[in-house]
């Protein structure tokens, strides 16, 4: 099964997180796209924990749920497996070889890039283009995972009543759905550097990207899991309850000043450490603009504080800001949730490779 892009039918994104399952199905509506499908589903705690699955079924029975509220005929989808499940390389080979020399070529030669037994693993590659130092090669991108991330997810698919179609890899998911926020960049956004820093339930990632193409990723712990354990600690409450009053509201009058504010803060200081992990890798001392992705980024204000104390245009990712809906899509619900949906958009946008 493919890790990266082939031509492939109609596909549902399904991104599956820590905290929940979101479903999204896109379709093609004259130059643009219609969001013609849409689910979230909350998951049972621990389920899945740094984007491991621990409990097909209870992800398996989440994912048929989501799949019934959607309302999709599609039966087909696309999943991710995170950064830190993948291996992935760039490598030069010979311009003149057809797709099935490379990939014997490639296979033959895994084994110098990849630490694990070949058996062991899912491997995939796609030729990114010439080579800028030798005319004669092309640079490949080789990406591997262990069969086990692999398996795990198609499993949960097949119990949701789904055939998994893709694999992807979630730092280009967010590549692919990127180019959809290009628009809030106020000029052209070409030879632009972007920066989406998508801030999940406890994990991290900073996916940067120059001209659409990602040219640097890194995941860490941190997320929104650590504010809603403070609410718990400061007002007593179990952590279904904390979750749901930091979501709806209906929290004491000091949460905002004693409990929310320090925690942007918080997110403002890790995106600057974020950044500095690009920085010190040598390529480049700015980027153009950040866009905030992940549940954290719809914490009103957050793109404001973070602009102000990085003094660089800062964003809160939309990737459906241009496209219409389908009258069964609760407007609503996509527009408070869609920067949490950049991995769904990116895989449902494979439809379309």
């Amino acid at each position: 099964m493919g890790l990266l892009k082939h031509k492939k039918p109609a596909v549902l994104g399904l991104d599956i997180s820590s905290t929940s399952v979101k479903l999204l199905e896109l379709v093609q509506d004259g130059d643009n796209y219609r969001v013609q499908s849409l689910a979230i589903e909350p998951l049972p705690d621990n389920a899945v924990v740094d984007k491991n699955i621990q409990d097909v079924d209870a992800v398996g029975e989440t994912i048929q749920k989501a799949v019934t509220r959607s309302g999709t005929k599609t039966r087909n989808a696309a999943v991710a497996v995170s950064g830190s499940a993948v291996i992935t390389k760039i490598i030069n080979m010979p311009k003149d070889l057809t797709d099935s020399e490379l990939e014997i070529q490639i296979e033959m030669e895994a084994d110098k890039y990849i630490p694990y037994p070949l058996e062991e693993i899912n491997l995939d590659f796609e030729v990114i283009g010439e080579s800028e130092t030798n005319p004669d090669t092309v640079e490949v991108l080789l990406a591997a995972s262990r069969s086990e991330n692999i398996e795990l997810r198609s499993a949960a698919l097949s119990l949701g009543g789904l055939t998994p179609k893709i694999v992807d890899v979630e730092a280009y998911t967010i590549e692919n759905s990127s180019k959809l926020i290009a628009h809030q960049i106020d000029n052209d956004s070409t030879d632009k550097i972007i920066a989406v820093i998508d801030i999940g339930a406890t994990m991290t990632s900073l996916n940067v990207l120059k001209n659409h193409r990602l040219i640097y990723s890194r995941e860490q712990s941190f997320g929104g899991k650590q504010l809603t354990e403070e609410i718990m600690r400061r007002y007593g409450l179990a952590y279904e309850e904390a979750g749901r009053l930091k979501k709806e509201g209906g929290l004491p009058d000091n949460y905002i000043d004693e409990v929310l504010d320090p925690f942007k803060e918080t997110i403002a200081q890790q995106v600057s450490r974020f950044l500095q992990f690009f920085y010190t890798s040598g390529q480049h001392n700015t980027v153009d603009l950040i866009a905030l992705a992940g549940g954290c980024a719809s914490i009103p204000g957050i793109d404001e504080l973070v602009e102000s104390q990085l003094d660089t245009p800062t964003v809160v990712a939309n990737p459906f800001a241009q496209m219409s809906l389908a009258s069964k899509v609760n407007p609503q619900s996509l527009s408070s949730n869609a920067p949490s949906l950049m991995i769904a958009c990116g895989l449902a946008m494979r439809s379309f490779d």
